[in-house]
């Protein structure tokens, strides 16, 4: 079976990188373990640092935890090009660049908490789901 490739959206980040109790960290945990393919983007890997630094307070890390995390999804992630735009396509105009990195990327599934803000995704053929949804369902 054919790992599926996904794009992991900012709020899964963020949750997983809060609480160790969640789907999201299970989620995370996951990823060493080459169960999927985690597609990233220069402006994804922009927005997961703008969140996480923004939230540095909340999360139970300093700067270099995120540099090192963010360094560490740089190195397994599969780096995608953008090389057209379908913007502008969602109801908010700032997960844009999320829906074009799972079409450049050719992923199957958008992780994500906001699943109504991804209801366009389904015209390229990408499922949106949440992180529960994901480990449950696809993973099993």
């Amino acid at each position: 079976m054919k790992k599926p490739r996904v794009v992991i959206d900012s709020n899964v980040i963020y949750s997983g990188l809060l609480s160790q109790k969640g789907s999201s960290f299970k989620l995370l945990k996951l990823i060493p373990d080459n169960a999927f393919t985690v597609a990233v983007s220069v402006p994804l890997i922009l927005e997961y640092e703008s969140v996480l630094v923004k939230n540095l307070g909340k999360l139970n890390l300093n700067k270099k935890d995120i540099n090192d995390f963010l360094d560490y999804i740089c190195a397994v992630a599969e780096d995608t090009r953008i090389f057209y735009l379908w913007r502008p396509l969602l109801k908010d105009p700032y997960d844009d660049h999320i829906l074009e990195v799972a079409v450049s990327s050719n992923s199957k599934y958008i992780i994500t908490y906001n699943i109504k803000d991804f209801e366009e995704a389904r015209f390229f053929g990408i499922k949106v789901i949440s992180p529960d949804i994901f480990l449950s369902e696809i993973l099993k």
